[in-house]
């Protein structure tokens, strides 16, 4: 094999690695669980969410309902570094963060106009089929909730 070959041959090995590595538990389709999860009535459900890499940076894509149980969609590209990337297609949100804080685990901020409206924690259970999303919050009643929603990997 020629060294030009060789190299080449290297470059895309690494590059793969690094790809599959940057991609971790979280990634792929999860779709709500509705009857394991512990939703407070009213407020907004994500029923799809999708992790996917995009270059050096990972793209979460969400299809759910609001709390009026109309159709929503809206995405959000970013680095799991704790911080803020813009959401597109959220009335109630305009900027996000994950930061990882264990092997499995995420914390989450989501903001509007620079006041944080929800936090949370996202756990992959240790077999990677499921994933419990933990999240407090106010909503627009000004009334605080917590929400348990569990996600199965499709």
């Amino acid at each position: 094999m020629k060294p030009k070959a060789i190299v080449l041959a290297l470059v895309l090995f690494f590059v793969t690695a690094a790809v599959c590595l940057a991609q971790g538990v979280n990634m792929g389709t999860w779709k709500l669980n509705e009857a394991k999860s512990k939703l407070v009535p009213g407020v907004a459900k994500n029923h799809t969410v999708m992790y996917e890499a995009a270059g050096d940076s990972i793209k979460v894509t969400v299809d759910g309902t609001d709390s009026a149980g109309n159709a929503t969609h809206n995405e959000w590209t970013g680095k799991f570094d704790g911080k803020d990337y813009p959401v597109s297609g959220d009335p109630m949100s305009d900027a996000r963060s994950y930061r990882k804080i264990g092997a499995r685990t995420l914390a989450l901020t989501i903001k509007k106009a620079g006041k944080v409206t929800v936090t949370g924690r996202i756990v992959v259970t240790a077999n990677g089929t499921s994933r419990i999303v933990t999240t407090y919050g106010t909503d627009s009643q000004g009334k605080k909730f917590k929400n348990i929603g569990v996600y199965d990997k499709q």
